[in-house]
Parts: C-alpha cells; structure tokens; sequence
C-alpha cells in the first residue's frame, strides 16, 4: 500500500463573530491505500462523516502520494479555517482549482454545491 495525504474542503454555518458571509474549512488528513482513486474514496467517506450540523463537505478533494509512510488512515495533520464571501464554486476555484494547479485529475469537481 502506498501513502497519501488528502485535501478536503468544508463550508461551515455561520458564526456570531463572522466579518464574511462563508466560512471554509481546508482539511488534510493521512490515509494508506493501493491508489489515488481509492485515497479519494476513504477520504470523501470520512469528509461525510466528519461534516455534521455545523460544516458542509463540499465534495471537493486533492490527494497526494508522499514519499514517507504513514501507519494509521483518517489521521488529521492539517486544518485552516478561512471566511469569505465568495460562494463555494467560486471559492474553490479561487484558491484550489484555478486550472494552474500541477495536478491530475482523477474526477470531476463537482458544480452544485
């Protein structure tokens, strides 16, 4: 098995102290699995389970094969949370799918959100 950090993005409701109508989550969790395609699918399976009443997955996911192993899946390394007031699709392709990303692409971002 090959090791894999992955990106995933959440909108969260909104909060007392807001100065931005959205308020966005970038998380980065560790997983172990045979591909890309399959890192995707543990982390989005996670991402649900992590969103609850207070946060919205976005369906949004980057995964990256490190060059270290990791021991345990789902493990969190990573988390910033970001206001905004650009809508979610505008949102992510602001700041993580311009198109000038030097990534590949495994699915397809999905447009309704």
């Amino acid at each position: 098995m090959e090791s894999f950090s992955v990106r995933c993005i959440f909108k969260w409701s909104l909060r007392a102290d807001q100065a931005c109508k959205y308020l966005y989550e970038e998380r980065i969790t560790l997983w172990k699995a045979e591909s890309i395609d399959q890192v995707i699918e543990f982390a989005e399976k996670e991402a649900s389970e992590y969103s609850d009443e207070f946060c919205e997955f976005l369906g949004f996911s980057q995964g990256y094969a490190m060059y270290n192993s990791v021991q345990e899946n789902g493990i969190e390394v990573f988390s910033l949370l970001r206001e905004s007031d650009l809508e979610p699709e505008l949102y992510l392709s602001s700041f993580f799918d311009s198109g000038l990303e030097r990534e590949s692409k495994s699915y397809k971002l999905p447009t309704n959100h």
